[in-house]
């Protein structure tokens, strides 16, 4: 389980590319690797990931065909950076939402804007998933846990604050990006089971 409060960026340093999987080795911080050990959980962008080896500060973790293709790990380069999260730990604070690190699916960045002190991004995602995006509602975006701001047809916005800005990739997101994007669990539970509910009725 994840907060979606990430804890910084770390640089990926290397990609050993296997048959049918991927191989993604990334630079942590002496905090971040404190405790850290094979078959942990991390999060890269949102994505829960499990530490396969370790040497010194560089970890490696090894994504399926499926992770490649479904989240934007799979557009990575060496030199990139990702988001990173280490797994929450009981009596830690939750100062997002709960998050299990399992993406749903990506969103396109389609516009910026810059204010002097904050920034609103525009994400546009398939008509069928707004279901989920509820105005003020939670939404895991890159593994970050964020507030929805407006929601308009396929599109929704998030409002973004300095510290997120310099913490996070967003800070150097771009129009034409792609995201991860973890739908909030409790409103994708409840919106289902409306769902489900008014089809049996229906039938009846």
């Amino acid at each position: 389980m994840f907060t979606g409060i990430v804890q910084g960026m770390a640089t990926l340093v290397a990609i050993n590319k296997k048959e049918s999987f991927q191989t993604h080795t990334i630079e942590l911080s002496d905090e971040m690797v404190e405790g850290l050990a094979i078959g942990a959980s991390v999060a890269h962008n949102g994505c829960c990931l499990t530490v396969t080896e370790i040497s010194g500060n560089q970890i490696a973790f090894d994504l399926m065909q499926a992770t490649l293709r479904l989240t934007n790990l799979g557009q990575l380069n060496v030199g990139d950076k990702v988001n990173v999260e280490r797994a929450a730990k009981f009596g830690d604070e939750i100062g997002g939402h709960s998050m299990s690190g399992h993406i749903t699916l990506m969103a396109n960045l389609v516009d910026v804007i810059k204010t002097e002190n904050n920034r609103t991004l525009w994400f546009e995602l398939p008509e069928e998933s707004m279901k989920y995006v509820l105005s003020k509602g939670y939404i895991g975006v890159d593994g970050c846990s964020l507030t929805i701001g407006e929601v308009e047809d396929n599109r929704f916005s998030v409002h973004l604050i300095p510290e997120t800005l310099n913490r996070t990739l967003f800070g150097g997101r771009e129009v034409g990006d792609q995201v991860n994007i973890e739908f909030d669990p409790q409103t994708q539970a409840i919106v289902d089971t409306v769902e489900r509910v008014l089809a049996s009725q229906k039938s009846q």
